[in-house]
């Protein structure tokens, strides 16, 4: 079990689905469409019905080449979006931030979760989030493969509540086309006992690479193919665009899954 304030989220009898809403000018893979208030919580209710499990809504850009927003920006992003989406689900709902200014605000405005991709295992967001009772996703940044990886996860899991954390491998944040492709498939080499593993590979850079596909919104079939790899090997959580068709892959996978000896 998953512990993310009121919310207890249950993982591993089947792989849970993330659904990304970018609230974004700039964003690799859409192009801003939800960066309009209205369009944001359109979206992110489509993706519930789709099928998504938890919603990431996330408001500063990590493409490659990306320019850094200051928090209070970023919070004004974010702000409406929580506030209008907050009432209209039960599901649990992320904000993906690296800030503790946007977490803190994210978490009195009713976040049950924080996606921080910064992988510096800050002690003022592990403060707010030992205090709050939320979830935190811890994510790898930086070059590193299956050593790399395992060592910082034993590492992450000294700094807070052991059951309100999930770990990200940090597919695309710094690392080569080899090291990502070596973390997809070794998931069972890194991944500790007791959290829940959340992989983050759609629409990136190395599945373009791999697939061959230069669209971001086209590269449905090698995320699926992605998706299957990680989640044979252990993965728990795949955050990803396409919900209401990259999800046929993911419970494709999880059947195969049961036939594993």
């Amino acid at each position: 079990m998953w512990y993310c304030r009121d919310k207890k989220i249950e993982y591993g009898k089947r792989t849970l689905i993330m659904g990304i809403v970018n609230i974004t000018p700039d964003s690799f893979s859409d192009g801003g469409k939800c960066f309009d208030e209205e369009n944001a919580v359109k979206h992110a209710l489509e993706l519930i019905d789709d099928g998504a499990d938890i919603i990431d809504l996330g408001a500063q850009s990590t493409r490659p080449g990306y320019e850094e927003i200051p928090p209070k920006e970023e919070w004004a992003r974010l702000e409406g979006v929580l506030k209008k989406l907050r009432p209209l689900t039960e599901k649990p709902v992320s904000v993906d931030t690296y800030f503790p200014y946007v977490a803190k605000n994210a978490l009195e405005n009713g976040a049950d979760i924080i996606n921080d991709v910064s992988g510096s295992l800050n002690k003022e967001m592990a403060n707010l989030i030992n205090e709050s009772g939320a979830g935190w996703v811890i994510t790898h940044n930086g070059a590193g493969g299956v050593s790399e990886v395992k060592a910082f996860f034993e590492k992450a899991i000294t700094v807070c509540n052991k059951k309100q954390l999930c770990l990200d491998m940090g597919i695309g944040f710094g690392k080569s086309y080899e090291e990502n492709l070596e973390l997809i498939a070794n998931v069972e080499k890194y991944k500790p006992q007791g959290v829940p593993l959340l992989l983050g590979v759609s629409r990136k850079r190395v599945i373009g690479a791999a697939s061959g596909e230069d669209k971001p919104e086209k590269r449905v079939y090698g995320n699926i193919a992605a998706d299957t790899a990680a989640i044979l090997g252990g993965a728990d959580i795949i955050r990803i665009h396409d919900v209401k068709n990259e999800i046929k892959g993911v419970r494709t996978a999880d059947e195969i899954k049961k036939w594993i000896r």
